[in-house]
């Protein structure tokens, strides 16, 4: 069995891992929003040590130019395809960010390769704040889940379905199938977001987040039978209370926007998370960079996850809001290594092995 040490990747929120032919594939939200980066390794303790390789830059103007978030990387009819959100300008007046979905497509069998194609925007029938695309393939057919803001609704983005023609195309209406709704969900700001499926034991999971992005950050959990139609709302049970949130006792705050791979010898289902080891932040908690990539092994009781609490780091985390370089080590005086400067560097840092 294998033990793991988190942080499994440093200042690397809304992590994504995919095993493929034995192989990890991490990327996640780097925290200039600026590009889109792939890093592999044959081990999850391994990926903070991996060369990141940037796939993709922001435009620099137009829709695809600001605050690029939340990448995902899907395998789907042997061709790779990244989802993530962009904005085109700064916050509106309202407070939400202009962000709209996107999608690139690889052929390649390799998707640290350069051959990335810009597929365009996923179309949805309200032309609103949406963001953090995932997909499923549900009953031999592909399916989307996303947040977006409705405006007849009260609060920042709720939780849509729909099938899928082709992997940038909606097929049917979007079905709402989660609201901010209970107290958990509502701190700070009203929030369904950062949606994550696991299919086991005859039934669909549909992980997401909630609340502001500080130490209020949770999860909660919706559920259907694999029988069901994934586009009937009733097809889904929403547990009241979180799954997964902050566990003081162990320096672990606002854990959430999750991902599901599987350990090494495949025994093991894990979840990839991000969360901050303080509560202190100044300004707004996106902007602060220390939302680190973290794992935890997922056990069941009976047909149901159980997420456990989040696990004490037991690696070197910064002190400072420095923005590090992916390598994640503090850079020597005599380093190339470049570092971006919002406070100051701890005088001594290391990573623990």
């Amino acid at each position: 069995m294998v033990v793991y040490h988190n942080p499994i990747v440093l200042q690397r929120a809304d992590p994504w891992v995919l095993k493929h032919e034995g192989t990890y594939y991490f990327t996640a939200s780097d925290p200039r929003y600026s590009l889109i980066a792939i890093r592999k390794s044959r081990r999850i303790n391994d990926l903070q040590a991996a060369q990141e390789h940037v796939i993709w830059r922001k435009h620099q103007s137009g829709p695809m130019s600001k605050y690029i978030w939340a990448p995902e990387l899907h395998r789907i009819d042997g061709a790779w395809y990244l989802y993530f959100a962009a904005a085109e300008s700064d916050f509106e007046a309202s407070g939400l960010p202009t962000h709209r979905m996107y999608v690139l497509e690889n052929r390649d069998e390799d998707p640290m390769s350069d051959h990335w194609e810009e597929k365009g925007q996923i179309h949805t029938p309200l032309d609103s704040f949406s963001l953090d695309a995932t997909s499923a393939i549900i009953k031999g057919r592909q399916y989307l889940v996303w947040a977006q803001k409705d405006p007849a609704i009260d609060g920042n983005s709720n939780l849509y379905i729909a099938r899928m023609s082709n992997p940038w195309t909606l097929e049917t209406a979007p079905v709402l199938i989660s609201k901010p709704e209970f107290a958990w969900e509502t701190i700070d700001f009203k929030v369904n977001e950062g949606p994550a499926v696991l299919q086991r034991n005859g039934r669909i999971f549909i992980t997401y987040s909630a609340s502001g992005t500080g130490a209020p950050y949770a999860m909660g959990m919706l559920s259907a039978t694999a029988e069901s139609d994934p586009l009937d709302p009733k097809s889904w049970e929403k547990r009241r209370k979180p799954v997964f949130a902050t566990f003081a006792e162990a320096g672990q705050y606002g854990p959430g926007h999750n991902s599901f791979t599987v350990s090494e010898d495949g025994t093991q289902d894990l979840m990839i998370y991000h969360a901050r080891n303080y509560t202190h932040i100044d300004g707004d908690p996106l902007f602060d960079p220390n939302r680190h990539a973290r794992v935890g092994v997922l056990r069941w009781n009976g047909d149901d996850p159980d997420f456990g609490v989040p696990v004490p780091d037991d690696r070197w985390t910064p002190e400072s809001t420095d923005i590090l370089p992916p390598s994640g080590r503090i850079p020597t005086v005599d380093s190339t290594d470049p570092i971006e400067r919002t406070g100051s560097v701890p005088k001594e840092a290391h990573v623990n092995a």
